[in-house]
Order: C-alpha cells, then structure tokens, then sequence
C-alpha cells in the first residue's frame, strides 16, 4: 500500500482576522499579497467566531508585524478596521497534488512519467475507462499508477485498464488487465452528435480518431452508398448514415456486428445501415455478385440471411418503433450474427428487392436541391438527413459510391477481393473511392504504399492521394490512401445473367 503521509507539505503561514463583511474590500487592498495556490481559497472560516473571517497571506509574508506588506495599503485596511494577525497552518496533501507530481516522487528517476491515456468517457453514471499502455520499464509499477491515475481522476474515471502484450487474435480486439477501479467495460461514448454503446473489452475502439471519422464522413453526400468492410461497432458507418447515407457495414467481429446493430437503433439509423458478420474479402464477392436471375426468390432471400437476419429484424423494428432498448439489446443477443458466415452462400441476392424496399415505397426519392421526383418544391428542413425511405434504390452490384477499408495493418492486402469482382455490364455511374488506410514506417516510402496496391489490385491507380491521420508510434504513421477504383476490376460479362439487370 502507498503511503499517502509521504507526500504532505505543511505550510507555516500568517493570517489576517477581518469582519466577514470587509474581506471584498480587504481583498482588493491586499492583491498580490494573499495566498496563491490552485484550488485553495485565500479567504477561509475563523474557527472562533461566525462573524469573522481568517484572511490567509501569501508565503513571501512571513513577518508578524506585516513589514512585508506597503504602509499605504495597511493604512487603508486599519481605517477600516482592527487588524488582528494569527498563525496558521496549511497542510497540502495527497488529494491537493496532481497524478505527475504524485508520480515523479514515486516512480526512479529519469523514466518518463505516464502523461497521457485514452479516455473512454461513459455517457452513464456506471463508469468511464481510463486505457493505459505502460512501457516495459514501469509494468513494477503499473498498479501504484493505476491508483493514482484512478484517484485523480474519480468519478470520471472509474476504470483503469493496461494493454496486455500484442494485437494477435483476429478480431484485432486488444487484451487488458483491469488495474484499478470495477471490472465493469461496458460503456458509451458520444462523437459528432451519434451515441456508441460497446464493451471495451470485445470490440475495438480509438477515440484518437474522432477526427478521421468526420473528415471522411464530410466527403459523403446524402443518398450515397457507402460500404464499410471493417466497420467496427460503427464509427464511420453510423455518422454516414446520420447524413443520409446508405451503409453496408461489415466486420468479422460478431460482438461488433451485435453493437453496431444496437447502436444504429440508438441513433435511429437502422433503416439505413445494413450488418453483416463475415470475412471482408467474401463480403465484397458476395456484395457485388449480380444474381444468375432477377426472378430467383431464394436467392434474393439470401440476401437477407447474409445480413444476419438483418431485414427480418428491421421489419420487426418498424412495425414496434417504440421498443424500448433493453428489449433491442436482448434481440440482437438472441439473434447474435452466428449465422454471418452461411448467410452469403449463394451469391445472388437483391440489396434493394430484398431488404431497402422492405421499407418504402420504390418510388421514393429526395432530390439534392429539396424538390420531389415531380420537380414541385418540398416543404420543411431539406437539410435533414434523409431516411431510408427517402434514399434511391440500391443495388449493390450496380452501384456504390465509398468503400471504407480501416484496418490499417492489413487492409492493403484485402484489394485483392476487387479484382474481377464488379460487372462492367450491369455497373451505373462511376466506380466507388477507395478509402484505405495503411501504416506508412520511416523506411517506408508513399510509392512503396502505391505499389504494394497496385500489386493487390493487379491494375495501376491513378491520382491516389494520401491523406495523413496521426502517428502511432515514433517512427510509424497511420494514413488514408484514397482513389478510384481502376477499370481493371471489372469483368466484361456475368455468365448467366440476364439482360434485365
């Protein structure tokens, strides 16, 4: 146990005794030269009588005849009053000091004292989580920091968690061991206006890139289609959809698929983000496979299956809008994606036919400039997000605007899935920005990024362009290579198709 006592400084002080109803008077007569700590008032309680008040002076005060002090402004206070000095003692303990101050008296000499950690901040009173990540050379004293970080911190702050060892499983869901405070993890976070629910310790989440998710969400326009291949619990996906896109989310992280599902319903997004639980590379195949007939039911039925029972819980959210979230969230245990592998074995289905026209008239539309399919001027806020029964219809193999690829270890290495996977006979419009972000190491060059993609894509990229996010580590930085899809990705015709696509 740390002793506390240790780090108590006992000031010998004067005070001054003033009639309470003289301290803002005295006060003005005394600037500069009353007590000056943060958080520690100069004017406190005389324990002896109600009616006055002990005036604390500063510690370059130390003589009892108030030499220290000018005459004029002693004289001025003496009209006014008996001056009367006393004594007084001020201890400033473990609870005055901040946790670097408790830790450079703690920790040996010459090691960096931990400054920083990511806060996971809970919208809800059951807790917060302080994530630390302790150098090798300070683990001995990773419990004595989590107490102090714990202490200062309390009650916004009522967690504290240590990475343990390296990223390796495939979920790419860090390990901590809980340090200090309640084993609880489960917590929410709010970012740009949308609410995150998410147990810290199965899914992954990085508040240092709030910013990154608004940079690339201000790229999207309303009624765009984006897909999000490593989507998370949704920190790109549910924004998209709060400014009127349309989002297939993917992630290969069941308890994200579950989260993300329960946080579209939180931010009343779940008309236009669409979960699916599979590995990325099947994702896009499936996604962008046009189905061998229009007219084939079962396979546009799969659809549904591949985004995990998706449509079917949709429907039920619409016809009970006012389901409270407890129940939501036992709905989306119950139904918890174990199905997302099986769910896109055939790769014919109809994004649109099978789960957006679920949920709205195919008619529906909502024109950029705030004007009907009939050119006549809507009524209202057009600026508003537009809901999924607004959004175009979409068909995946037909068109998508945006595809997010944050996996920034590995992403690279998934641009294979594109090659040969979109039909140049059914595709409309241009094909989608690829926004991949990739680790980019001191040695490292941008064309070495360029060129690991190209190798991927077994096509040339023109005008990629880099766009900086933070740096990890010393010699590490985290960037977003972002450019059109080459022509070379597509095929020239669908065996089996029909020409009704």
């Amino acid at each position: 146990m740390m002793d506390e006592s240790k780090f108590d400084v006992n000031l010998k002080l004067l005070a001054l005794r003033i009639p309470r109803e003289l301290c803002k008077i005295a006060t003005r007569l005394l600037n500069g030269y009353l007590l000056d700590k943060p958080r520690v008032k100069p004017i406190t309680e005389d324990p002896t009588s109600e009616k006055n008040r002990y005036m604390i002076l500063s510690e370059n005060v130390q003589n009892p005849d108030l030499s220290d002090i000018p005459s004029q402004e002693l004289d001025e206070l003496k009209k006014l009053c008996e001056i009367e000095v006393v004594p007084y003692s001020l201890t400033l303990g473990y609870s005055y000091w901040p946790a670097d101050h408790i830790l450079k008296q703690i920790l040996p000499p010459g090691v960096e004292v931990p400054s920083s950690f990511e806060t996971i901040v809970n919208l809800n009173p059951s807790g917060h989580v302080a994530h630390l990540n302790i150098h090798d050379e300070l683990l001995p004293f990773k419990n004595v920091i989590a107490k102090v970080i714990y202490d200062k911190n309390y009650p916004r702050i009522k967690t504290v968690v240590n990475k343990v060892g390296m990223i390796t499983n495939e979920f790419r869901v860090p390990k901590f061991q809980i340090l200090a405070g309640e084993s609880n993890m489960v917590t929410e976070v709010k970012q740009y206006g949308a609410t995150f629910k998410l147990d810290y310790s199965l899914v992954y989440w990085n508040s240092r890139l709030e910013h990154e998710h608004i940079r690339l969400v201000s790229l999207f326009q309303p009624g765009e289609i984006v897909c999000d291949m490593f989507a998370g619990i949704g920190p790109f996906a549910i924004p998209a959809a709060q400014k009127g896109c349309l989002v297939n989310a993917n992630d290969l992280n069941p308890d994200s698929v579950r989260y993300l599902k329960i946080n579209a319903k939180i931010n009343k997004v779940d008309d236009c983000v669409f979960a699916y639980n599979m590995d990325a590379r099947k994702f896009i195949s499936e996604l962008m496979a046009v189905p061998v007939c229009e007219n084939n039911l079962e396979s546009d039925d799969s659809m549904i299956k591949a985004c995990d029972s998706c449509s079917i819980k949709i429907i039920e959210d619409v016809k009970a809008e006012d389901t409270k979230l407890g129940v939501e969230e036992k709905e989306a245990a119950g139904n918890d994606v174990k199905n997302g592998q099986e769910g896109m074995q055939n790769p014919s289905r109809n994004v649109d036919g099978s789960i957006v026209a679920s949920k709205r008239h195919p008619d529906c539309s909502t024109e950029e400039n705030g004007n009907d399919h009939n050119g006549h001027k809507k009524k209202g806020n057009t600026n508003k997000r537009m809901k999924g029964s607004d959004l175009p219809k979409a068909k995946a193999w037909e068109h998508v605007d945006h595809v997010i690829m944050n996996l920034p270890a590995s992403a690279l290495q998934f641009l294979d899935a594109f090659r040969g996977a979109i039909s140049r006979k059914c595709w409309k419009g241009p094909l989608p920005l690829v926004h991949c972000y990739c680790f980019i190491r001191a040695n490292e060059t941008n064309e070495m990024i360029i060129s690991e993609a190209e190798s991927a894509l077994k096509a040339e990229i023109k005008d990629p362009v880099f766009h900086r996010v933070r740096d990890v580590a010393p010699n590490k930085t985290m960037f977003c290579l972002s450019f059109r899809l080459p022509e070379a990705c597509f095929i020239e015709d669908v065996p089996g198709s029909t020409s009704g696509l």
